[in-house]
């Protein structure tokens, strides 16, 4: 199994340009199967949750042309009639998101139950709410999802929660729905507006991109498109983080700054700064990182929220960044019930961290990281960038196991930073 050894305590330097924005690339794969018209996609992040799908879409009989590492043309000619690989499906979180172009399609699908990363429970129930009020019977088995339809009609759907995949969910099989479907409390995250523009782009009518609210008014069929997957939200994040628990410098090339404002206003309460130029982030070097105090020297609290507020797969970075800046702050995770865990690997590295509950953490900074030469795995995709960081900008060696999971979130990370001025390696 590979691993990566780190050397940590390097600063780094230079331009980077972040990938493809893996939580739109899938469900703009799945997307595929909306049309028999060809779907050509560009600035796909070639990693393992985007190759898992792309097979997934294969077993179903859609042609997958490969267009380079970072683009794909997709083109489900005829009606599959196979039902997702059970394997294949249980590998990834996303692999629910073909129960809506499925029953739009052909008005069938059995699904196995999702994998994906263990961060707590992570419910389905807003997906099918979903499709029973567009018309689907839905049943639940302890194993499988079993869907169908005669004919999915418009709908006042009003979700449950803000979910993004329930929302993809929602879209994907309303737009081939018959009359107009309403999706109050939807989510609005960088990707979710990708995917309204990309079947927008296919001859769906869309409105409301952008807010809570959006308005679907079903159409016959759609064509193809040709589409490219805007930056990788969560990536732009986590190098925000690197770059200032590391003192670096570094531009992110493409980073669309106006997605980060929230971003900017929960790094800015542990003295993280930045400025934008143009559509690039630059992260100024040597940073003097130190907690900005509430009101009359309160103790602040970073805590994540549905767009636009911060997001929580980047909780993990600033639980990470945190460690490095002077003051105490408190991290406060809400959605995910097991994602602070690894707080306990940076303890072990030197971090002043009380894990309060599975939601909470209290940091005190600066502490002085020191490496993990005798491993530490990477529990799951954002824990497992977070780790990195620690490592980054800790004194000596570290080794990280089971980088697949860091594999399944970020494009060719080790070599990216190597060509920053990172000491990381890939090893078996």
């Amino acid at each position: 199994m590979d691993r990566f050894v780190i050397e940590g305590g390097h600063r780094l330097s230079g331009t980077i340009a972040p990938s493809g924005n893996k939580n739109a690339a899938l469900p703009l794969l799945a997307a595929a199967l909306l049309t028999d018209k060809r779907l050509v996609l560009r600035n796909v992040p070639d990693i393992g949750d985007v190759r898992i799908m792309q097979s997934l879409l294969e077993q179903l009989g859609v042609s997958v042309e490969r267009m380079g590492p970072n683009a794909c043309a997709l083109r489900a000619a005829t009606v599959p009639s196979a039902d997702p690989d059970i394997a294949l499906a249980r590998r990834i979180r996303t692999s629910p998101l073909l129960a809506g172009p499925l029953l739009a399609r052909r008005g069938h699908v059995t699904l196995p139950r999702p994998g994906g990363d263990v961060i707590g429970r992570r419910r389905l129930d807003t997906h099918f709410l979903a499709l029973r009020a567009l018309g689907a019977t839905v049943e639940v088995t302890p194993s499988s999802y079993i869907l169908s339809a005669d004919r999915l009609r418009g709908a006042d759907i009003f979700l449950d929660e803000m979910s993004v995949t329930g929302t993809e969910q929602t879209l994907l099989a309303a737009v081939l729905a018959e009359g107009h479907t309403t999706v109050g409390n939807a989510a609005s995250e960088p990707h979710v507006q990708d995917l309204c523009r990309c079947l927008s782009q296919m001859g769906a009518q869309i409105g409301g991109i952008g807010t809570n609210l959006l308005e679907i008014e079903g159409v016959a069929s759609l064509s193809g498109a040709d589409f490219t997957v805007g930056p990788d939200f969560m990536e732009v994040g986590s190098l925000i983080g690197l770059a200032a628990v590391t003192g670096s410098e570094l531009r992110l090339v493409g980073a669309r700054p106006r997605e980060h404002r929230m971003s900017r206003i929960a790094f800015g309460r542990l003295g993280v700064t930045w400025r934008d130029e143009g559509d690039d982030i630059v992260v100024p070097g040597g940073q003097e990182l130190e907690v900005n105090h509430d009101l009359h020297g309160a103790i602040p609290k970073i805590d994540s929220a549905p767009w636009p507020g911060f997001n929580p797969d980047l909780i993990s970075t600033a639980l990470v960044v945190a460690t490095q800046a002077r003051g105490t702050v408190l991290i406060h995770e809400k959605m995910f019930e097991s994602r602070l865990f690894f707080a306990d690997r940076l303890i072990g590295m030197g971090a002043r961290i009380v894990l309060c509950d599975p939601h909470r953490a209290v940091v005190v900074g600066p502490a002085q990281l020191y490496g993990e030469p005798e491993g530490m795995p990477s529990p799951d995709i954002r824990a497992g960038m977070a780790l990195l960081t620690a490592a980054l900008c800790a004194k000596g060696k570290s080794v990280i196991y089971n980088i697949g999971q860091i594999d399944r979130g970020y494009e060719r990370i080790d070599e990216r930073l190597s060509a920053l001025g990172a000491r990381i390696k890939r090893a078996r």
